[in-house]
This record gives structure tokens, sequence and C-alpha cells, in this order.
């Protein structure tokens, strides 16, 4: 199992960064990202923090740790600039808040994420046809989420991402230790969202792919 979408006490998380990636180590985890909540005022907080340990940890437990962020309520004309601010502070894994229907996410928000070439556009909402077929082009993946509220939209989401051909990842946003859901219930979610075993496998490779690039 792979999941690039975790958070820590660095932003609203449960559990020190040592803790999480403990954890997901046991749970049989083989990649996690670490993406606490972030925006131009805590960027320079969070992520150097997390770049520090990241490898250290995943050689002690046994798996590997991306250091990221996800860029959350910033205005969508800062975003852009802001994902870059926060690669050069060694983000090598970049997800954006989406347009989820349970928080008062800035309408272009969805669009402005893809635009930006974000790596992953979490909880997207009722994205539009057009924005998919925009994250299709550019690559930028599409999550579909095992969180409570965010998941309503996960039908829609796969619908209109199967159409477009556009990728999708799927990922916990996990905050606290019960939120690390295993690949089985991953699967079973997807399937809840409408995909095949096959599409799921697909969205894991696709998260294989993510884990390769932010290596590199």
């Amino acid at each position: 199992m792979i999941d690039l979408h975790m958070h820590t006490l660095f932003s609203d998380g449960e559990l020190i960064p040592a803790e999480l990636t403990r954890r997901a180590a046991v749970a049989g985890y083989r990649a996690i990202a670490i993406t606490d909540h972030g925006d131009r005022s805590n960027f320079d907080l969070i992520i150097p923090r997390i770049v520090r340990v990241a490898a250290e940890l995943g050689e002690a437990w046994g798996l590997t740790v991306i250091p990221g962020i996800e860029l959350t309520h910033i205005p969508p004309a800062a975003i852009a600039e802001a994902a870059q601010e926060a690669r050069s502070l060694g983000a090598r894994l970049i997800v954006c808040h989406g347009e989820t229907i349970v928080e008062p996410v800035a309408p272009g928000t969805n669009r402005a994420a893809i635009e930006a070439g974000v790596d992953i556009l979490s909880h997207p909402g009722l994205i539009s046809a057009e924005d998919v077929a925009r994250a299709a082009e550019l690559g930028v993946c599409l999550e579909i989420t095992t969180r409570k509220g965010h998941s309503l939209t996960n039908g829609h989401v796969a619908k209109l991402a199967t159409e477009a051909g556009a990728k999708m990842v799927v990922n916990n946003d996990a905050h606290a230790p019960g939120d690390q859901v295993s690949q089985e219930m991953a699967m079973k979610i997807a399937l809840g969202a409408g995909l095949s075993e096959q599409q799921f496998e697909e969205c894991m490779k696709n998260s294989e792919a993510l884990v390769a690039r932010a290596l590199k």
C-alpha cells in the first residue's frame, strides 16, 4: 500500500512524524508522503522539519517517506507561486486541498492547482468536466479519498476521470491512527466509487510513479 496524503501534528494531525511513520510501517505501507496543511505563513516551519527526518524514519522503519505539503485554502491566484516556494524549501510532493463540498474552499482552487502543476489534487468535490480534462492533459492526479466527508463526491470524481482519461490515486488523508486503512479497505472504497479492480490497481501504479518521481 502507498499513501501520499498524511498529516502530523505540524498541522491538524494527531501524531508526530515518528509515530505516524511507525504506524504506517506496521500497517504494511511501502511508501507514504507527509503532507501537512500549509500556506505561505508556515511553509518554512513545516517543510524543513519533515525533510530533516524523512530519510531517517524511512530507513529506521523500512518504508519510503516523502516530504510534502498540502496547499490549503490558499487564494487561487497565489497557488502557483506557493507551489514553487514549497518545492524550493524541499517538498518533494505537492498536494493541493481541492474544492471539497464539506469546506468553504474558494471557487477556482481546482483549476488553479491543476494549472500550477501540483502532483495531486485532493478531494476535488464536484469538479467540472473541463477541469478534469485539463488535469488529464497536464498529468495531475485526482484523488479518490477514504476520508469521511470528503469521500461523498468520490463517485463524481471517478466517473469524470474515467471519461477523460485523467489519472487517479487513492489516499487516506490520514489525521489519526485509525485513518490508515488497509489496501483491502482502500479497494472497497474505490469500488464503491465505481472503479473496477483493474482501475484500483492503476491508481496504485500512479502512486508508485509519483514516488519514483519524488525520489529523483
